[in-house]
């Protein structure tokens, strides 16, 4: 049996000729609870996103039009526990995938048809069901009745709405707690040119609106500039500037910490810190 979790629309529509038709499939995951002696043995790990460009001519012929599979390799059997499948549908050209907490990658899809496919809205599908034989082996009688084998759990299902993290999202206010709060800096250490403001690059995971309390420091660990910002909830990428008085000394190193916070609470706890090291060059 599988596990799935993926997306498709819900009927045909007009393609550009006006006598042909097209729909869409957006398959984030796909996998089965054994392995066997079948070519699609290699479902049973890992994650498997396709994305399908269903597509009907103006003879009637149809046609499976699809984006290069994203496929992340595990070891793993999928059955053997939970695991975190996501997908970005970021545009109607392109989309990324998560698998557990690895790198994402990322798929275009096919626009031989159109330049912009995957512009239409599709409705969710969480699915068990089995596959094509030989390709997958049939689940015997026995295994059909087995809950231990015919059973897919989902402990649970988010979608996300991409703002601007600048921009308050009052409007949407949620009491689940959905992340390990944390602010964090993409490296340990970066260089940049010589100037009178510092450019950082930054990301945090807030329940609620927080604060952040920038401190930047010189070679002999004193303090030069502090600044707190606003940290509306959320998980957030984002780019602060600091601005200076007069521009830091090359071939120096500088280290900035950042802490988050209640906002307007007790102003000495703090949820997280991190570090990070600055070098500026001519």
């Amino acid at each position: 049996m599988s596990t799935t979790f993926w997306f498709s629309s819900s009927n045909n529509f007009t393609g550009p000729n006006d006598c042909d038709k097209y729909g869409l499939e957006w398959d984030i995951h796909e996998s089965i609870g054994r392995e066997g002696d079948f070519s699609g043995s290699y479902f049973a790990s890992g994650m498997h996103s396709n994305a399908h460009f269903w597509y009907t001519d103006c003879d009637g012929e149809k046609h499976d039009y699809r984006a290069p599979q994203v496929k992340f390799e595990d070891s793993k059997l999928t059955s053997e526990d939970f695991n975190i499948y996501g997908g970005w549908w970021q545009n109607e050209s392109t989309a990324s995938y998560y698998y557990n907490n690895r790198v994402p990658k990322h798929q275009k899809f096919y626009d031989k048809v159109k330049d912009k496919p995957f512009d239409q809205p599709m409705y969710m599908r969480l699915v068990s069901e089995t596959y094509p034989f030989p390709w997958i082996e049939i689940p015997t009688a026995e295994e059909l009745n087995d809950p231990s084998k015919n059973t897919v759990y989902y402990d649970w299902v988010r979608a996300y709405k991409l703002v601007d993290a600048n921009d308050s999202n009052a409007v949407f206010k949620s009491t689940l707690k959905l992340y390990n709060e944390n602010v964090s800096f993409n490296a340990a250490m970066i260089s940049q040119k010589e100037s009178n403001t510092v450019e950082i690059p930054l990301t945090y995971q807030a329940n609620k609106d927080r604060e952040i309390e920038l401190k930047l420091f010189n070679s002999k660990d004193e303090k030069i500039r502090e600044k707190t910002l606003q940290a509306y909830a959320g998980y957030a990428y984002l780019s602060y500037t600091i601005k200076l008085e007069s521009e830091l000394m090359e071939d120096t190193t500088y280290k900035l910490t950042a802490n988050i916070k209640p906002k307007g609470g007790d102003k000495k706890k703090v949820l997280d810190t991190s570090t990070i090291y600055i070098n500026f060059t001519k």
